[in-house]
């Protein structure tokens, strides 16, 4: 669906050393859409960044973004997916996770089918499951309006000593360390991410053996519940809707059907096939 004289502007110098193939990919739907297509240019009237994390390469991101809602433009957000880490990729509309726009909802199962996408059933490791507290990075769009991450661990340490003494790893977000709130609290352990070998940005996580994973709203949150692992998150995440958000339920975590929530999920992310066909900026263009 073209829209004459539309120009994107794609920030493709603040992108991760990742993002080339997917923004070329892109560049290419574009392209072949009828766009105009301009790189690093305020000039665009619809802005395609990589991520919502405001660090590094991708810190000077958050004045596109900022600049972009100023002028009521929209932004497509591209990053690294969480249900194939490495093959798909999220493309969603002014954000990337529950806030965004990814195109319909109500979807059937075809495209969790195509990508083989499997939902374990619901369990309750209640013998031996620890609590996973997995953390963000304070500099992204996503922990806009929060405390700390350090008083977020705290606190929902506090609040889960009021019901359960199970064991509690706290697992930081690689780029941002949480420090010493292991040592106020007993049977409470950090557990540092570790890089997974001959991969760019991917790191080890599995939830399958715990009891639950307490995440805000970024990719954990989503793994742990298509491994049947309960989660307890907050309204920005792709997981709420099939998630708790009180901590006082740790002990009776509810556990909805996810069939809905599985098809929806698959049409977040694509594979740079599938961008570069045009088919997630075709799910798109009708909410622009």
């Amino acid at each position: 669906m073209k829209r004459t004289g539309m120009k994107f502007s794609l920030w493709t110098d603040h992108g991760a050393i990742n993002s080339k193939p997917v923004f070329s990919a892109f560049a290419t739907s574009l392209r072949n859409y009828g766009y105009d297509v301009l790189y690093n240019d305020m000039d665009g009237d619809i802005h395609v960044i990589w991520s919502v994390l405001w660090y590094g390469r991708m810190a000077p991101n958050k004045i596109v973004w900022d600049e972009a809602k100023r002028q009521g433009k929209r932004v497509i957000v591209l990053e690294v997916g969480g249900i194939k880490r490495g093959t798909t990729w999220k493309v969603g509309l002014d954000g990337i996770n529950r806030e965004a726009i990814f195109g319909s909802t109500g979807n059937d199962s075809r495209r969790a089918d195509k990508l083989g996408l499997k939902l374990k059933h619901w369990q309750l490791n209640n013998e031996y499951g620890d609590i996973i507290i997995a953390c963000q990075h304070a500099k992204s769009h996503q922990w806009r309006n929060q405390k700390t991450v350090q008083s977020w661990v705290f606190n929902s340490i506090q609040l889960l000593r009021q019901h359960t003494n199970r064991k509690i790893i706290i697992r930081p977000h690689p780029r941002d360390p949480v420090q010493g709130i292991q040592h106020e609290f007993k049977n409470v352990v950090v557990q540092m991410p570790t890089h997974v070998p001959n991969t760019y940005d991917d790191f080890d996580f599995d939830p399958s053996n715990a009891y639950a994973v307490v995440n805000w709203s970024s990719n954990p949150a989503t793994q742990a519940v298509m491994q049947g692992i309960p989660v307890f998150v907050g309204p920005d995440s792709l997981a709420f809707d099939v998630g708790n958000t009180n901590l006082a339920g740790i002990n009776a975590p509810l556990m909805p059907d996810r069939t809905q929530w599985l098809n929806d999920i698959a049409y977040t992310e694509w594979t740079l096939d599938e961008i570069e066909q045009g088919i997630p900026l075709n799910r798109l263009t009708s909410f622009i």
